[in-house]
């Protein structure tokens, strides 16, 4: 059964979509049900993957590779390594959690599972693909089901916000596109096989216009200053359990991409941008956190949070060190369950109060003690608090970004400052002070959100302890990486 894994997991949310299909509308419990049932057999696949996977591996492991479309030379390749196997698992954990985020959906309840399960899939699609042009399919498929899930069961600037997600988002696609094609076209004979391009060479004016076309292509996604302003309002708009996989999951798909794409197969366009990369990972870092303190929505503040989080990823990913590129790919995995943790607690008030203005509440302690509690984990998280996961793979890009920059990671170092101050201060805001007497009578956190928030909670603190379950996965893979950077060669195209 192990040779079909990654196909399981990967469409499982699709056989759960279609049997969604054929109940009537009117049964939406029945359709939560199928979804949650799809979500849980899926993370279920996942688990089994961890437990079979093998760290020390140095190829790709639960590879299944089928002739596609011959007459280009397309495959149905899948495999996954170190970096795949923490993704596919974040994936299928907060896809799960995503479900029962949803649970009170009323409006077309049937549309918005499927659409969601969908959307499940493509994700999972990326992460296992090894092949460029499925690996194109998978990330395009991603963004039909996002666009209507933001656009229909959204906020009041849904339509916007889904618009202008969709108008960058497919602009980078389109960059990908001429990107994949230029590598297909120098092959001989020509392949989409992402093993077989990390092998070939290419001329350094070839790997720098071909790097620049993916990094676009990619940091709009992350997203990366400047192409990050439909982050915010997307995030703003998007229903809870939405925001949780737009920053949970679909952001870790771009510098995911920069990593199993851009570097191995264009190693020397890598090196040439790797200051510019450090530079653009500062920025982020400095910016998201200005914009944060800046913010009296609470969910817009966790949004920009994710800019500056991500700025972290990239600054560790510049380094190319050790240290520095473990960081960051841990990193995307924490930042992946505690983002997930902050628009869900969000969520929950939001439910209650029907607005989330940092200013409007005050006292929530006294009332909602429980619920105070598990935010507070979550936000101690977000700044990086020692003990917590997130503090590890941040000190870790640091430790790993000094040698190499040592002024800019200076400078990155003040956005730590910035971080404990934005979400401090909401904390002592919302939580702390004179109750607002429209609020005497709120009630206190229930099971069904607990059940999503908990075992964040403990991967969270688990990981902050002792963080190796993770880090063990991708130090063979990160070593691989490291020398195809540092000693990879390339010949003359032009």
């Amino acid at each position: 059964m192990q040779q079909f894994y990654l196909t399981l997991v990967t469409f499982m949310p699709i056989l759960g979509a279609l049997g969604i299909l054929l109940v009537p509308k009117e049964r939406s419990e029945v359709v939560k049900i199928i979804a949650a049932a799809a979500a849980g057999v899926q993370l279920w696949i996942a688990l089994m993957i961890l437990f079979a996977f093998d760290p020390n591996a140095t190829s790709m492991q639960f590879v299944e590779q089928y002739a596609w479309i011959d007459t280009f030379n397309i495959q149905y390749h899948l495999g996954i390594d170190g970096l795949s196997m923490p993704m596919v698992l974040l994936t299928a954990l907060l896809s799960f959690i995503g479900v029962f985020a949803s649970w009170n959906t009323k409006k077309a309840t049937k549309g918005y599972f499927a659409l969601f399960l969908l959307l499940d899939t493509g994700m999972m699609g990326v992460f296992v693909s090894l092949d460029f042009f499925l690996f194109y399919i998978f990330w395009e498929v991603m963004l039909l089901p996002m666009y209507f899930l933001i656009g229909i069961w959204g906020g009041p600037q849904r339509e916007y916000a889904a618009i202008k997600f969709f108008l960058y988002t497919f602009a980078g696609s389109i960059l990908m596109l001429l990107a994949m094609l230029a590598l297909y076209f120098t092959q001989d004979p020509h392949t989409f096989n992402m093993l077989t391009l990390m092998q070939s060479t290419y001329g350094r004016t070839f790997q720098i216009v071909v790097f620049l076309a993916l990094f676009i292509a990619f940091a709009i996604k992350v997203p990366i200053f400047p192409f990050h302003t439909w982050l915010p309002l997307a995030h703003v708009e998007a229903p809870t359990a939405i925001s949780v996989i737009l920053a949970g999951v679909l952001l870790k798909m771009g510098t995911y991409g920069l990593l199993r794409v851009s570097f191995p197969i264009l190693p020397e366009g890598t090196l040439w941008f790797a200051l510019p990369m450090a530079v653009l990972g500062v920025i982020n870092i400095i910016y998201g956190a200005m914009c944060a303190m800046a913010q009296k929505d609470i969910k817009r503040l966790v949004a920009y949070s994710s800019i500056n989080h991500m700025g972290i990823v990239l600054l560790g990913m510049a380094a190319m060190t050790k240290a520095g590129m473990s960081g960051a790919i841990f990193q995307m995995f924490n930042h992946g369950t505690v983002t997930a943790m902050l628009f869900l607690s969000v969520g929950v008030i939001y439910d209650r109060a029907h607005h989330r203005e940092i200013d409007g509440f005050g006292g929530l302690a006294s009332r909602m003690p429980i619920y105070s509690g598990v935010v507070a984990v979550a936000f101690f998280a977000g700044l990086g608090l020692p003990g917590l996961s997130s503090f590890i793979s941040e000190a870790m890009s640091f430790i790993g970004a000094f040698p190499v920059y040592t002024t800019l990671t200076i400078i990155a170092t003040l956005g730590i400052v910035l971080n404990a101050g934005y979400f401090l201060w909401a904390f002592q805001r919302i939580f702390f002070g004179e109750l607002n007497e429209k609020y005497a009578d709120i009630a206190e956190i229930n099971g069904r959100e607990l059940f999503t928030l908990v075992p964040l909670a403990v991967i969270i603190i688990f990981l902050g302890i002792y963080p190796m379950p993770v880090l063990g996965l991708f130090d063979t893979t990160v070593n691989q990486l490291l020398d195809l950077l540092h000693f990879g060669t390339a010949v003359s195209m032009f």
